[in-house]
């Protein structure tokens, strides 16, 4: 029997998927991932993307059982965050960090309820200076408000993380470290969606998580 792989999230995991196709993958790091671990095993797992572009996490929230609960993962990821923080700066449309994490923890607890045998990840957004989070002539500050409020909503997934003993990754210091190297602008289209060798950080960070499920 096939281990059942869900990967959970907004726009960076949906990364253009199919909705039509019910195994649809998308460009982003799922795919990425499903491209490793299905050719070191093959057969051994099913992969699916349920990520919306979009989403926040009372989003997530919302559709918790039909694209969640009701597929039943074995192994299962979370990355959400930044839409919290984005569609606030944008359209005053975001999610406060406190209601962020009471959402997210009623989340996981009613996950865990369902799937008491779930192994999860959970993945802290990151923010990096582009095109979407920019200043602008009415905020100037734009940046900088973003930065700190996703790091915020960091902070929150891993401390929610440590209390569930689940692993977390921490995205922010993976892109800061990458852009050393090579500017923001090659890791991320926006400072927010990943280009593809954005992508395959996240695919890293993703598997060496997995492997010490």
């Amino acid at each position: 029997m096939s281990t059942r792989i869900l990967f959970q999230g907004d726009s960076i995991t949906d990364a253009g998927r199919n909705r039509e196709d019910f195994f649809g993958m998308g460009v982003g790091y799922p795919n990425l991932v499903k491209a490793t671990l299905g050719t070191e095993k093959p057969g051994a797992y099913e992969f699916l993307n349920r990520g919306v572009s979009g989403n926040r996490i009372v989003d997530l929230y919302a559709r918790i059982k039909l694209d969640f609960l009701n597929l039943k993962p074995d192994v299962a990821s979370i990355y959400v965050g930044v839409n919290d923080v984005w569609h606030e700066l944008s359209r005053q449309n975001g999610v406060s960090t406190e209601k962020f994490e009471r959402i997210y923890r009623m989340m996981l607890a009613e996950i865990f309820e369902e799937l008491p045998d779930l192994k999860l990840i959970l993945i802290a957004p990151f923010v990096l200076f582009g095109t979407a989070t920019t200043g602008t002539e009415d905020l100037p500050d734009r940046y900088e408000r973003f930065r700190a409020d996703v790091a915020e909503k960091a902070a929150v997934t891993e401390k929610i993380a440590a209390e569930f003993d689940l692993p977390c990754i921490r995205l922010q210091p993976i892109f800061d470290a990458a852009c050393e190297s090579a500017p923001s602008d090659y890791w991320t289209v926006d400072g927010v969606h990943p280009t593809v060798c954005g992508h395959e950080l996240i695919r890293r960070a993703w598997l060496d998580a997995y492997r010490t499920l």
